[in-house]
């Protein structure tokens, strides 16, 4: 079995208007709905074995805080691919993954994450900003993720009712 989380980035701050887009932070309600989810993963006692992230600000401070609210103390690693990737290119990143790793949290920006978990997935919905797709697939390699052996396992976000 292999696991993906698809994380969105936390909110993002628009005050500064002359700020290029890779360097946008987190605004007030992404620094409180990132801790958020880190801790409702924590509480499920979700522990990856490998975190990818872009290495744009919102979605490097995200991955940050989420991985430091699970007590993850491996390096995480940051991938440029990964910002303004489209689904393709997910999938390739995530198929590069060593087996070893059974459980990855991707972080990232839609429109991509949305293409990507429907890709896998007849998934409809939007992924909100710090919402997490878990996605289960039926092999023991990341080569051999697709749609064939996808299933939704959950989906969150901030503002879902628990």
């Amino acid at each position: 079995m292999k696991r993906v989380y698809l994380i969105r980035h936390a909110k993002s701050s628009w005050k500064d208007s002359l700020l290029d887009d890779f360097e946008r932070p987190l605004n007030k309600r992404g620094k409180s709905d990132a801790p958020l989810m880190g801790s409702r993963l924590k509480d499920k006692k979700i522990i990856p074995d490998i975190i990818l992230s872009s290495p744009a600000v919102r979605a490097k401070r995200t991955a940050e805080i989420i991985a430091k609210k699970i007590g993850f103390e491996k390096e995480i690693v940051f991938k440029k691919d990964i910002y303004e990737a489209n689904a393709t290119t997910l999938h390739k990143i995530l198929t590069k993954i060593a087996d070893k790793n059974s459980v990855a949290f991707l972080f990232g920006h839609n429109p991509s994450l949305n293409e990507l978990a429907e890709k896998y997935l007849e998934f409809n919905e939007n992924i909100p900003t710090c919402g997490v797709v878990e996605i289960e697939f039926d092999c023991d390699s990341w080569v051999d993720i697709s749609v064939k052996n996808a299933k939704l396992v959950s989906f969150d976000y901030p503002k879902k009712e628990k």
